[in-house]
């Protein structure tokens, strides 16, 4: 009966150079899980945009109203004026 220097383990490991190819796989299929993982993760997070914030009919009054000022196409009086309407609408 013959024993290796692995104490009876040699055979699992495939002598020579099997530790080396064992623990390969070992850490490529550790690394592919963790890729999985990662994978899934990313995607449940990214896959859906957060929505944009609801804003009121008000809110957009006031900038599309700041935006026509901005562009010039009222004066400075007639933002004002709209503006303190709008104020008082809501």
């Amino acid at each position: 009966m013959t024993t290796d220097s692995w104490g009876g383990w040699g055979h699992m490991w495939g002598g020579g150079w099997g530790w080396l190819w064992g623990g390969l796989m070992m850490l490529f299929w550790v690394g592919l899980i963790a890729l999985v993982v990662w994978l899934v993760t990313r995607a449940a997070s990214g896959s859906r945009p957060a929505p944009p914030p609801e804003r009121s009919g008000l809110d957009r009054a006031r900038d599309i109203l700041s935006e026509r000022y901005a562009r010039g196409e009222i004066s400075t009086e007639e933002y004002r004026d709209r503006l303190t309407h709008l104020g008082q609408s809501g």
